[in-house]
């Protein structure tokens, strides 16, 4: 199974709109999202296109394909207009022996870890940031960095997990990293 990994919309039609496209182009079976998808926070600026009732539109066109984790942003009344469950504040997946702990980040993060084990992964997205790096006592962050408002030059991304190997790409389908979830490792592949 592929999955398609992304985090913070902000509400964002043009950016929703590029997901989407990347979502069909990549093949992905599921869309794995990380929270913050229609309001922009009083902490940033307003998206490109910001239009939520778009982003609902969209996203519910996809609602059998979304699992969804809920972000700092995201309300009980958000869960009214979209039509798949949003307000989980982690989903569990695994890769071989590995468990992926997916949450937004605002609660669980690096400097608050969930209960995990050595090999397992935290994947979450809120800082803006795309990462892929170890975080003590073997375990292994990952974050897509942001749709709709990247931070700290990165570009408007996403990642894919397809069986063990995890990439983070740009919108248009550029991969930047590359990984095997499987390396024990977890040196990037390129």
């Amino acid at each position: 199974m592929k999955w398609l990994i992304a985090s913070d919309l902000h509400g964002s039609a043009y950016y929703t709109e590029q997901l989407l496209a990347a979502f069909a182009a990549e093949k992905a079976h599921r869309l794995l999202l990380l929270g913050d998808l229609l309001y922009h926070g009083p902490r940033n600026d307003l998206p490109r296109d910001y239009a939520p009732k778009s982003v609902i539109a969209m996203l519910n066109a996809h609602q059998r394909e979304i699992l969804c984790v809920r972000g700092n942003c995201d309300a009980e009344v958000d869960q009214m207009v979209l039509e798949f469950p949003i307000l989980a504040d982690y989903a569990i997946l695994t890769v071989g022996s590995r468990m992926i702990f997916a949450t937004h980040g605002h609660l669980y993060h690096t400097e608050h870890l969930p209960p995990m084990h050595e090999g397992d992964i935290l994947l979450h997205g809120h800082t803006h940031i795309p990462k892929c790096v170890p975080c003590g006592e073997g375990i292994v962050y990952c974050n897509p960095g942001s749709v709709s408002i990247p931070k700290e030059g990165s570009a408007h991304g996403y990642m894919t997990l397809e069986g063990s190997v995890l990439e983070w790409k740009d919108l248009q389908g550029q991969c930047y990293h590359r990984w095997d979830l499987c390396d024990t490792a977890f040196s990037p592949l390129r």
